[in-house]
């Protein structure tokens, strides 16, 4: 029986966030042992057309809406992804080291914004772990990124040994890594956006592997420092930015909690507004994918008609419903049907 989500979403919502999410990665893991027992949810929700495929990277997009990293942080659910309609899939953040994160609770809903937030702390099974999951399913369908961060216990000065750990051990298990120094839970995280930091590590990373490695920025920075610092990151050898992770400006939401990030609608706003910038100094210099409050297709199509190659979804997911990427994809093809393009390269920055 399919149950419509606006009818069990308020008693999904009467569970604990974390828990709730639990859940959800218990049933997407099925089909790790089962593929068959998904085959018919797959054939419903993953949608592709010649308008959507496209070659990034020297790999073939299905289509252009991904998971953000956050939701699958310990490769456990990339088969469940093709069920949801996910056209890649951002795994992570990774840490060298097993971490259980912050101190629950570390996750909240503010339902009226559709907003999460989350102190989650990169609680993750470790690099040893992942590899060896890696390793059984990749190379996959859809393509796979790997997004990695350093170990809260780990020092400012001796962050780059852990993103090189990582890089070395998995870069021939992704199709793309992401540098994570824009999370709002790592204490001091944030301080590694800086050009020391990011010219040493794009140059040691660029020396271990020719796979494609993109910097993951935060929402909060001035708009000049944002594009300023991805310039800089690109000319070090950045292959792309993706713009934004969450913010810290809880006065976005009417009763916020004292710690973590916000993601979802509310972040809307803001994380166009740095995409926009960043897109009107480095589209077409480089790859960029936008991430932060999409939720419809007319979002979707915004952030490519400004110059968006690719876009992820991760909020919205939860209170929008498991045919939200669906949705997206044929409104996706509808508005390109409409404004004439016959492919999405076409529409990629037609708004510049």
């Amino acid at each position: 029986m399919n149950i419509p989500y606006n009818i069990m979403k308020p008693f999904l919502f009467k569970l604990d966030p974390e828990t709730a999410h639990h859940m959800s990665e218990y049933f997407l893991r099925i089909p790790n042992a089962s593929p068959l027992l998904f085959n018919p949810l797959t054939r419903e929700n993953f949608v592709t057309h010649e308008r959507l495929k496209q070659n990034i990277f020297g790999v073939d997009f299905l289509n252009p809406v991904g998971l953000g990293a956050g939701f699958d942080k310990n490769a456990t659910m990339i088969n469940g992804m093709m069920a949801l309609g996910f056209g890649f899939t951002e795994i992570g953040t990774l840490t060298p080291k097993p971490q259980i994160g912050n101190e629950k609770p570390r996750m909240w809903r503010h339902i009226e914004e559709e907003t999460l937030q989350n102190a989650m702390g990169f609680n993750n099974a470790g690099l040893d772990v992942i590899h060896e999951r890696l390793e059984k399913i990749y190379p996959f369908t859809t393509p796979i990124g790997v997004n990695v961060g350093k170990n809260k216990t780990t020092s400012e000065d001796d962050a780059i040994s852990d993103y090189t750990t990582l890089i070395k051990a998995l870069h021939t298990l992704g199709d793309y890594l992401v540098i994570n120094i824009s999370s709002p839970n790592t204490p001091g995280l944030r301080d590694l956006q800086n050009e020391a930091f990011i010219s040493e590590l794009f140059k040691q990373a660029k020396a271990i592997t020719n796979k494609p490695i993109l910097l993951k920025i935060a929402p909060d920075m001035e708009i000049r420092d944002a594009v300023e610092l991805t310039s800089m990151a690109v000319d070090k050898g950045a292959d792309g930015i993706i713009a934004t992770n969450t913010t810290i400006d809880y006065s976005l939401v009417k009763s916020p909690f004292d710690r973590g990030g916000l993601s979802g609608a509310v972040l809307k706003e803001q994380s166009f507004k740095i995409f926009d910038a960043i897109a009107a100094e480095l589209y077409g210099k480089t790859t960029l994918i936008s991430v932060g409050g999409i939720d419809s297709a007319e979002e979707a199509y915004k952030r490519i008609k400004s110059g968006a190659s690719l876009v992820q979804v991760l909020s919205a997911l939860i209170f929008k419903g498991p045919h939200l990427i669906r949705d997206i994809n044929h409104g996706l093809i509808s508005l390109l049907e409409r404004d004439g393009f016959e492919n999405i390269t076409q529409a990629i920055g037609s708004a510049r």
